[in-house]
């Protein structure tokens, strides 16, 4: 999709019900995937999907923020929006790739992490900030792809990667559209207005530092897919940089996202 197209448009279609999900994601990318269940502390999240499988014959560990693909569906995921279980099982996970130097990819697809009472009496703030800190120092290479939205502590809580992409029609920004334009004036039917200035789309994203690849997608968006033909091309850019990661000594690859993290955002503050 090469045709220059505005910012909401681009929110549109990131929130398109039919957008590709993580599940059609590891259906075509990954081989003999095995779903894991549970935090092993309070509960088993449907939001975030969870396990081991293989990409391109190597070993990895897949996580994933499901919305759901059908309504009965959403619903049950909770639209994506996961609660503190999601992430703890996310970390769970994570932390058993370390221990068997697997890799470990985070498919992020949200519009937020869950904001309901619950999930605030069970330690939200504690849950993303955990994942936070553990990514940042986890003894294995991460890479972090963007699928759709992409919205707040929700995204970035699985975002801390050494290889972070976004695909053409995805965002990432701080929140909603609507959410900066009801706090910046007051009115969230300024939201096509707000997206524009929060350079929350895949290229301007790029542009600011913040990811370091954008995989364009066909005609149509990811969700035009023909039989996984777009999954395979994403496939081949994950299994390119696991290889890349992999040759790296684990201090020098830890030193380097460090590195990175620390470079976030400082050419936006000199503008």
């Amino acid at each position: 999709m090469s045709e220059k197209r505005s910012a909401w448009g681009i929110v549109q279609t990131a929130r398109d019900p039919k957008r590709t999900t993580a599940q059609y994601m590891i259906k075509y990318i990954f081989d003999d995937f095995m779903e894991m269940h549970g935090d092993k502390l309070f509960a088993d999240d449907a939001a975030v999907i969870g396990g081991i499988g293989y990409l391109d014959g190597i070993p990895v560990t897949v996580v994933g923020q499901e919305k759901g693909a059908d309504l009965r569906e959403k619903v049950t995921r909770n639209f994506g929006c996961a609660n503190p279980e999601g992430y703890r099982k996310s970390l769970r996970l994570m932390r058993q790739a370390e221990k068997f130097h697997r890799p470990v990819i985070c498919i992020v697809d949200t519009q937020g992490a869950f904001c309901g009472i619950g999930a605030e009496e069970r330690g939200m703030g504690e849950a993303l900030a955990r994942n936070l800190l553990e990514l940042s120092r986890l003894k294995t290479p991460v890479i972090g792809l963007f699928i759709g939205e992409g919205g707040s502590g929700g995204a970035i809580a699985l975002a801390v990667a050494d290889r972070l992409a976004m695909l053409e029609n995805a965002v990432y920004s701080i929140l909603s559209p609507e959410g900066f334009s009801s706090i910046l004036w007051k009115d969230s039917s300024r939201a096509a207005e707000a997206a524009e200035l929060m350079r929350m789309t895949a290229a301007e994203v790029k542009e600011l530092g913040f990811i370091d690849d954008v995989i364009p997608e066909p005609e149509g968006g990811a969700h035009s897919d023909d039989k996984g033909k777009f999954a395979r091309i994403v496939k081949k850019y994950l299994a390119d940089a696991v290889r890349e990661l992999q040759k790296e000594p684990i201090d020098k690859l830890l030193e380097k996202r460090y590195e990175k993290i620390r470079s976030f955002g400082q050419d936006a503050v000199k503008e």
